[in-house]
């Protein structure tokens, strides 16, 4: 085994917040250490956005977190918000362009981002040990010692950037909530969110849509999305159902407006201009789409052979379908994980951990989960500057 190696602090994970804390800390003058179990940084970067990275949103606020402590993503986020990862951005060259909703990309290619975030280590003199398992973490002697490939490496302080168990593929898993109890650091149970759900039963029918879109409101509890909603061969996806599917818990239902912002009586009216048009013929929704929904409503025949009443009741049915999910197609399609590690255990200032002097957890290992569109991103940044200012 090689000789052990001193830093001021070891951060495992080499995703956005691991590598966000460590330039940070290392322009800050610390010694730091980055430990990566993957062949590669920034492998969640290097996908998201189709390839282009969706690095962060020009609406990020704290009330569009989920977290068991909804305030706890305020001190970081305030100090360390869009505008100052985007005046990075464009201090590295990198050209962007806002789509809907305030979502900002790359024009080229998230390779850009890594490849930025990577200058900023090697900025602070950071050392990256990449494609190391991590074998063992102990802390004793007012230190931390852990062990990666074949050689052991000690700190005064640790920093937990692992990440959540989505997108196995990548090589995520659950380490950080191992390790986390191991440090007697309470864990938030884990489930997927942003992620297909899928159906089952006679909404199973629903499936034969597969690849038919629309705009729509989905709705869970008092959460309202109103964005693009996708029919999969296992059941619904696109941003609007990804978006209500952090809000949804098994066993409740989900309802969609078919047709956001129509007017009462607006069927009402169509009869009286149309009477002889069908229903699925007046739905402004993809052919498929109406003819399934009017078959699921026993609407056959012409407007004019309906009773007000009747169509009343029919807008009413389109403005709140009711589906009721069986389930979420799991960790290996979900963009990022809710729950994690308790945000009880953390100064929301700095990330520390607060009954154990030198541990830090930060990013997506952290109860703390954002909505899509560039939000999760910009936790892993202002979360890794906060603890990065603090190292």
């Amino acid at each position: 085994m090689k000789a052990a190696g001193s830093y001021d602090a070891i951060i495992l994970g080499a995703g956005g917040a691991g590598l966000m804390a460590a330039a940070v800390a290392g322009q800050r003058g610390r010694r730091v250490l980055v430990i990566d179990h993957a062949d590669e940084p920034g492998k969640k970067i290097l996908i998201s956005g189709g390839g282009r990275c969706n690095f962060t949103n020009l609406g990020v606020a704290p009330d569009r977190y989920l977290s068991a402590n909804p305030h706890f993503a305020k001190s970081a986020l305030g100090r360390y918000g869009a505008q100052d990862f985007l005046a990075l951005v464009e201090r590295h060259g990198i050209a962007w362009h806002e789509k809907t909703l305030g979502q900002l990309f790359c024009d080229g290619s998230a390779r850009q981002i890594v490849a930025m975030l990577l200058d900023e280590c090697r900025a602070g003199g950071v050392t990256l040990a990449i494609g190391e398992a991590i074998r063992d973490v102990a802390h004793g002697d007012g230190g931390f010692r852990v062990t990666h490939g074949d050689r052991t490496s000690t700190a005064p302080a640790l920093v937990i950037a692992t990440g959540g168990p989505s997108i196995p593929k990548l090589g995520a898993t659950g380490f950080a909530y191992d390790l986390a109890r191991r440090f007697a650091l309470k864990v938030v149970e884990p489930r997927p969110a942003l992620v297909p759900l899928t159906l089952s039963g006679e909404e199973a029918l629903f499936r034969s849509l597969s690849g038919v879109s629309a705009p729509v409101v989905a709705r869970c509890g008092k959460a309202a999305f109103p964005e693009a909603a996708l029919f999969t061969h296992r059941g619904l996806s696109g941003p609007a159902i990804l978006q209500i599917s952090s809000y949804w818990r098994h066993g409740q239902p989900i309802a969609v407006d078919f047709l956001p912002g129509r007017p009462k009586g607006w069927l009402v009216e169509a009869k009286r201009a149309r009477p002889r048009a069908s229903l699925k013929t007046i739905l402004p929704l993809p052919d498929r789409l109406a003819e399934a929904l009017t078959e699921r409503l026993g609407v056959d025949g012409e407007l004019g052979t309906l009773t007000d009443a009747r169509l009343g009741g029919i807008e009413q049915q389109l403005a709140h379908w009711t589906f009721h999910p069986n389930g979420s197609e799991g960790f290996a399609k979900a963009e990022v994980t809710i729950g994690g590690i308790a945000t009880d255990g953390l100064s929301s200032k700095t990330m520390a951990a607060r009954h154990l002097p030198g541990l830090y957890a930060i990013g997506e290992a952290v109860d703390v989960t954002g909505w899509l569109g560039g939000y999760n991103f910009q936790w892993a940044w202002a979360s890794g500057w906060a603890a990065g200012q603090a190292l």
